[in-house]
């Protein structure tokens, strides 16, 4: 129970850290939101009358423990370009964020696992060879590339999908589904390839141990005992990476959302960054930060229930 208490507390300070950060960045940054607003041509009246309806007149303090203050209650503020509450610009957008990055993950999990324990039962063999060659070329190739290489060989080649044409899940799920499997793809495949060599290295580290030649000894099958125990043991190696990986995933969508012209987070993000619009921007920069520290902290807490000793250094 100490354990997780450390880990909130430790959590809560890393967001507070980062929305300082976050905040006192943007307003580092050159240019004045109200005269972006108005237009070079607007009078000082004009601009002083918007910079207090907007409250970028009041002391970086005061504008800081106001938005925190908001945020906290779940109040984000209004967009300065959209003029409309930023919660009501997320609305939905999330949504496809967080379904794209759920099938990435899914992706991740389902070829990166099985491929690494595979390619570690085919050690020396041509076998492992291939998969490594491939792993390679995975993580040579980032996603904002492959975006482009899966618009032109399935969207213009193949047709598989309709280049730059969203279909909502509100409209058809199966199109929507169709739709968002080149763009994870894209995402997954770099990450599928760190998984599968960091799997393959920590089940060949297991296969040395004395307990797979006791294993051995008694009869039991190699792939009984690679499934059924090495992998048991290598996993808790696994999950610190499969957690940072997530935090990547959610990240790193937003660069292939724009390729694809997917309107989740990731095009608001990129709009909100070049229109200097400092409410939408830093919700949405605290809104990955805490999807990364969270899912750290979840991955933090599952190697401690798995692992029974670190259990016992946790007490």
């Amino acid at each position: 129970m100490r354990y997780i208490i450390k880990k909130i507390i430790i959590l809560i300070l890393t967001m507070l850290l980062i929305s300082l950060f976050t905040f006192f960045a943007f307003h580092i940054i050159p240019g004045d939101p109200a005269r972006l607003i108005l237009g070079t041509e607007a009078s000082e009246e004009k601009v002083a009358l918007l910079r207090s309806q907007l409250g970028t007149d009041l002391p970086l303090s005061t504008q800081y423990t106001r938005w925190i203050g908001g945020f906290v209650r779940g109040n984000f503020g209004n967009s300065i370009r959209y003029s409309m509450p930023v919660s009501d610009l997320m609305k939905g957008r999330i949504e496809v964020t967080v379904l794209l990055g759920l099938m990435v993950i899914v992706l991740v999990l389902a070829i990166g696992i099985p491929m690494g324990v595979f390619a570690a039962g085919k050690k020396n063999t041509i076998i492992e060879q291939i998969i490594n060659f491939f792993t390679m070329l995975g993580i040579s190739f980032p996603g904002f590339f492959l975006s482009i290489l899966f618009i032109w060989i399935f969207g213009l080649i193949l047709h598989l999908f309709t280049p730059g044409r969203y279909v909502s899940y509100e409209n058809s799920w199966p199109e929507f589904w169709r739709f968002m499997f080149f763009p994870a793809l894209a995402i997954a495949v770099p990450e599928i390839a760190i998984l599968t060599k960091y799997v393959r290295t920590a089940v060949l580290d297991e296969l040395s141990e004395d307990y797979v030649r006791t294993a051995h000894g008694k009869g039991i099958s190699f792939y009984a005992i690679l499934y059924g125990h090495v992998l048991k043991n290598a996993i808790v190696a696994i999950i610190p990476l499969i957690g940072m990986m997530i935090g990547s995933i959610f990240s790193g969508s937003i660069i292939v959302e724009q390729v694809f012209a997917i309107p989740g987070i990731g095009r608001l993000l990129i709009s909100s960054v070049t229109g200097r619009d400092f409410p939408l921007t830093q919700t949405l920069v605290m809104y990955v930060a805490l999807v990364i520290v969270v899912t750290n902290f979840i991955v933090d807490i599952l190697i401690q229930v798995i692992d029974p000793r670190i259990r016992l250094q946790g007490k």
